[in-house]
């Protein structure tokens, strides 16, 4: 398990761990400067028939908790988990450069809503909350050189629905309506602060 990430203010309550191996939820926790420790969720995120992307993240993001939770049963522990939904069909991480044009071009002019999951678990007390933080994204007419360009540059294999907002991808679109910011980069920080309260973790300590 990698070494905790050190706050810059001390903190006190219930210590805390990330149900994630993602980079980008990492660096998002890291901004609300408390301690926490990394561990990877072993869950097969493999759709269910039938299952619609919002029950998808849902599903997940609580399997990943628990997963991580049951090693660390007095902590309160972070799981998240992010589905693009385009009209009803969830779309994950391309994991390939033809994946992420395929999704891109079947994006391009549409509005996507990218479900993003959070659940914060604590064995010890039986703690268990979770909440999705909805994002609709409109993507621009996206001709196919732009798309290979952006690919070129940002290769964002690792993101559902292949757009990193947080990056280059913010060029890919024309508009985003969300009322938690942090949520279409992979983890809702005002969902996830209030439920880390309700825990028993103590922010601006």
């Amino acid at each position: 398990m990698p070494a905790p990430d050190r706050a810059t203010a001390p903190t006190s309550g219930r210590s805390v761990v990330l149900g994630s191996t993602s980079p980008y939820r990492r660096e998002l926790l890291t901004r609300l400067r408390l301690p926490f420790t990394v561990a990877a969720p072993r869950v097969d995120e493999t759709p269910r028939g039938g299952e619609l992307p919002a029950a998808l993240a849902r599903r997940l993001a609580v399997a990943k908790a628990h997963a991580v939770a049951s090693a660390h049963p007095e902590a309160a522990v972070i799981g998240s988990d992010q589905v693009a939904d385009l009209e009803g069909e969830p779309l994950g991480k391309p994991g390939t450069h033809q994946r992420a044009v395929d999704q891109l071009r079947r994006m391009r002019g549409r509005t996507v809503v990218f479900q993003t999951a959070v659940a914060v678990v604590c064995r010890a007390t039986g703690f268990e909350q979770l909440d999705l933080a909805p994002v609709r994204v409109r993507f621009r007419h996206l001709s196919d050189a732009e798309i290979e360009a952006y690919l070129r540059a940002e290769q964002p294999y690792d993101c559902a629905g292949s757009a990193k907002s947080e990056g280059l991808g913010i060029a890919l679109l024309e508009a985003i309506d969300s009322d938690d910011p942090t949520a279409l980069v992979g983890l809702p920080l005002i969902r996830t602060c209030r439920m880390l309260r309700a825990a028993g973790v103590t922010l601006l300590a």
